[in-house]
């Protein structure tokens, strides 16, 4: 499943930093706009201590984690909308990613220019979210100027529908709202609106980068950003991106839970981002488990028992005949799976099972 969140950001704001310590794949990173030209992605493996502790149950031959895609799309700047700063083409970045990491820089250093000449991250944020909901703003003016006459003069119920969606959205931009921020009541609207593929309408996580100092607790910065952000759908989180590219120097574990303990946190800011992405992405994980190869596999939450067979092999889906499920919890406290059939904790699930994150599966099929 090749879901992507693309990082985005002003220049030198930390992006490139950043995507460096969640990605072996290293982006250039200098002080200075546009560093980045084409995207980079980096598929990056989810943190899970439910996989270790399997791991460390089946002893398996092989080991296969969850990942994410991670996209460092290069900074935009004002009038990006309209072709500035090869806007056309970030824009075009951003609109093939499922979700967006917003990179807003809170912290102090005058060895680092400001494209804008001063740390403003509220500021920041809301010059590219004007740049996002300008071009959201043509998308949905081009296509009421399409619906507008049949949705007001003939008896398209499809045209009015579409008009309606349409004409919210536009209201919403008037007062300075992005598309998420709008809520629909029918399953028709919700078709509609996800078929518009709006910037504003995808998921997003705003990612403090602040100074190391503020890494635990955060700064005035920070409780400005999550001010800004009141009621708008969108989660926040504190990173300190040049701390956590001197963590990733470090050769060992012990080494870098050392570091992390000097500073006062308890595990990386680039593995809490790595699952908050993976949440954002609205993204779980069930397991297969035994001594060949324990592995995580990616669904979409929500997903029922074929479709989540499916994602091993379209066969599993086209026949299914059952899901044999174990609990995490069941597997790890009563020690495996043989134990939890002796003890009558394995659950026998047909296709309408809606599949839990943490699930150990086991799909019956027949093609």
């Amino acid at each position: 499943m090749s879901l992507q969140c693309g990082i985005v950001g002003l220049p030198n704001v930390g992006k490139s930093t950043l995507f460096n310590c969640l990605s072996n794949a290293k982006a250039q990173s200098a002080n200075f706009p546009f560093c980045t030209i084409e995207p980079n992605v980096g598929v990056i493996t989810v943190p899970d201590d439910r996989l270790t502790k399997l791991v460390e149950m089946c002893q398996p031959r092989s080991v296969v984690p969850a990942t994410v895609e991670i996209v460092d799309i290069a900074g935009l700047v004002k009038g990006a909308s309209k072709g500035e700063g090869l806007g056309n083409k970030f824009l075009a970045n951003i609109r093939e990613t499922d979700a967006i990491l917003h990179v807003l820089r809170c912290f102090d250093n005058d060895n680092i220019t400001h494209v804008d000449g001063s740390v403003d991250p509220v500021r920041d944020k809301e010059i590219i979210d004007y740049e996002l909901m300008l071009k959201d703003m043509e998308t949905v003016e081009s296509r009421m100027a399409k619906v507008q006459k049949q949705a007001q003069t003939g008896g398209d119920k499809t045209a009015k529908l579409q008009y309606e969606v349409l004409r919210r959205y536009k209201e919403a931009f008037d007062q300075g709202k992005p598309a998420r921020s709008v809520k629909f009541d029918t399953v028709d609207e919700e078709k509609y609106a996800r078929e518009l593929f709006l910037l504003t309408n995808k998921p997003v996580l705003y990612v403090c980068n602040v100074d190391d100092a503020s890494a635990v607790s955060g700064n005035k910065y920070v409780d400005a950003v999550r001010k800004a952000i009141e009621g708008e759908d969108a989660d926040l989180m504190i990173v300190a991106a040049q701390t956590e590219s001197e963590i990733a120097e470090l050769d060992t574990w012990e080494e870098r839970q050392e570091f992390l303990a000097e500073i006062g946190l308890e595990e990386s800011g680039v593995a809490r981002l790595i699952r908050a992405a993976y949440k954002l992405l609205d993204l779980q994980t069930y397991f297969t488990a035994g001594s060949d190869e324990v592995r995580a596999w990616t669904f979409m939450r929500g997903s029922k028992a074929p479709q989540c067979a499916g994602i091993i092999h379209t066969d599993f889906e086209k026949g299914f005949i059952r899901a044999e499920v174990i609990k995490y919890d069941d597997y790890v406290s009563l020690g495996g799976e043989t134990a939890v059939k002796e003890a009558g904790k394995l659950g026998v699930e047909g296709k309408e099972y809606v599949v839990q994150d943490g699930d150990i599966m086991h799909f019956r099929f027949n093609v």
